[in-house]
């Protein structure tokens, strides 16, 4: 693999903004440090010509701007925490409530809006980043890592913290991906798997029910295109505006195992999605509305599906949810790999 760095852009505060493409033989990434973002992510179609299959733009600016957390890291808690409030060990957290009454994807500043340390260290790019006790209004000093790495046809990212004070952490990466590069991602061919999900309320928080997909539009264990049932009169749809929801990933959580399949037969490109993490959001990209474009394209409603490894949503709200808290003297760490071939 190599690692080549460039200049993307200066923030308003006058930090420099860098760009790191990672290259290997059928894959190319392109990452910025602002927010640890996936910039551009190209592989080969059927036919062996590389494509960028990833929505972003070419200018910082745009970046810097609104946008759905297009390729970005999301935390300190990826996904919601239901009215923006947790308790820990007796005491009390209130967080920034940045989505109506909750708080999503880390509050008004993540993960996704903060300069990362950046270092092309051997095969891998690390970025750091250390976020301040009651950044948020989370508790603790958490000193956060994501490692990016290439194998010949696989991107993994490996998400590590440490904190100095009880905590809660859930990291995931945002990108929005369409195989075919272009279109919407209707004709995107899925497997899941998964034989529950976490089903949701109007505000999009989970019930703290475990509910079996048989029987369901959620059901996903034997491929199925997404547009085949995306506008069923289901409830979760009906909240979702399609879907935006939490799977539970068979296995044992901690081993790497599959989660995902994604086939897209115009192009051939296929796309597994490998993780430790107990949960997946699958995500239609369902609130773009066509007034973002970025890269010759205009991102229009469902031209992008996220699957977002993760911990559950609002998990330190539903003891029944596995626990996100992180203690001093234990070690976050989770891997997700995006692996690719022809078929």
């Amino acid at each position: 693999m190599e690692i080549a760095r460039g200049p993307f852009g200066v923030l308003p505060d006058g930090r420099r903004v860098d760009l790191y493409t990672l290259s290997a033989r059928e894959i190319e990434v392109q990452v910025m440090n602002y927010g640890a973002t996936i910039t551009s992510f190209k592989v080969p179609d059927g036919h062996g010509v590389m494509g960028d299959i990833v929505h972003g733009f070419e200018s910082l600016e745009s970046y810097l701007g609104p946008h759905p957390y297009f390729g970005a890291v999301v935390g300190r808690y990826a996904n919601r925490i239901g009215g923006a409030h947790f308790t820990l060990d007796g005491c009390e957290y209130p967080l920034s409530k940045n989505n109506g009454a909750n708080s999503l994807h880390g509050g008004f500043k993540g993960f996704d809006k903060v300069l990362w340390r950046a270092e092309a260290n051997g095969d891998s790019l690390k970025l750091r980043y250390m976020s301040r006790d009651g950044e948020e209004g989370y508790p603790g000093g958490l000193n956060t890592e994501v490692d990016y790495s290439l194998g010949e046809s696989e991107l993994a990212i490996d998400y590590h913290a440490t904190t100095d004070t009880p905590t809660v952490v859930n990291l995931t990466n945002h990108t929005y991906f369409n195989l075919a590069g272009s279109g919407d991602i209707l004709g995107h061919e899925l497997t899941l798997d998964a034989d529950y999900f976490t089903p949701a309320g109007r505000d999009l928080i989970p019930t703290g029910e475990v509910r079996s997909v048989a029987g369901t539009p959620m059901d996903f264990r034997t491929p199925h295109k997404i547009g085949e049932r995306i506008d069923f009169h289901d409830e979760q749809l009906i909240v979702g505006r399609g879907y935006d929801c939490n799977w539970v990933v068979k296995g044992e959580a901690g081993r790497l195992r599959r989660a995902a399949t994604v086939r897209e037969l115009g192009s051939g490109r296929v796309m597994v999605v490998l993780t430790t993490q107990p949960g997946v959001q699958f995500y239609t990209g369902n609130s773009l509305d066509g007034k973002l474009q970025g890269k010759g394209r205009v991102y229009t409603r469902r031209s992008g599906l996220c699957l977002e490894t993760q911990h559950y949503p609002d998990s330190p709200n539903q003891p029944g949810f596995p626990s996100t808290v992180l203690r001093p003297g234990e070690s976050y760490h989770e891997r997700t790999v995006f692996r690719f071939h022809a078929g």
